[in-house]
């Protein structure tokens, strides 16, 4: 990179700069009698000014609202807005899914109590309607249990009598 300073070109801005500050330095020390030994040692010591970074800047922009104010931040609105719009959606979608999977899963346990219920409810109506159950409980009311086996009746129509 060249620089013209005073009709003169210049190949390095940024060393012959660095030369001239350097330069003005070398003089001082001389007239305060420091000796060049000393100067060479103190100049490797010394450190360049630091820039200030870039983010911090940012940063600094948007928590001031600097940011807001810059035309393609103002241009891009109706995007913010679309994508603001956008999230809310994502996150609505979010809690109402939740919400479902915990009715889902309410339900599947309600439907295992059930499902538990039914079983014991099956098993102790087959337990009840066991003959030798059946025979326990009637047997407390008076009935007893008939000892000649059942037989078929046969009737034809000529044997019915009626009642007239």
């Amino acid at each position: 990179m060249t620089e013209f300073r005073g009709n003169q070109m210049r190949e390095n801005a940024v060393e012959t700069e660095w030369n001239e500050i350097s330069s003005v330095k070398d003089t001082r020390e001389e007239v305060a009698g420091i000796p060049k030994e000393d100067e060479e040692k103190g100049r490797l010591k010394t450190k360049p000014v630091k820039k200030p970074h870039r983010g911090r800047k940012r940063v600094q922009d948007v928590l001031g609202g600097d940011y807001l104010s810059k035309k393609t931040v103002a241009g891009n609105v109706p995007f913010l807005i679309y994508l603001a719009v956008l999230t809310l959606f994502y996150i609505a979608n979010t809690y109402n899914t939740e919400r479902i999977y915990k009715e889902i899963e309410k339900t599947k346990t309600e439907l295992k109590e059930l499902r538990f219920e039914y079983i014991t409810a099956r098993s102790s109506l087959m337990f009840e309607s066991k003959l030798s159950e059946l025979n326990k409980r009637t047997q407390a009311i008076g009935l007893k249990e008939t000892v000649i086996p059942p037989y078929k009746i046969f009737y034809s129509g000529d044997s019915i009598q009626t009642g007239n």
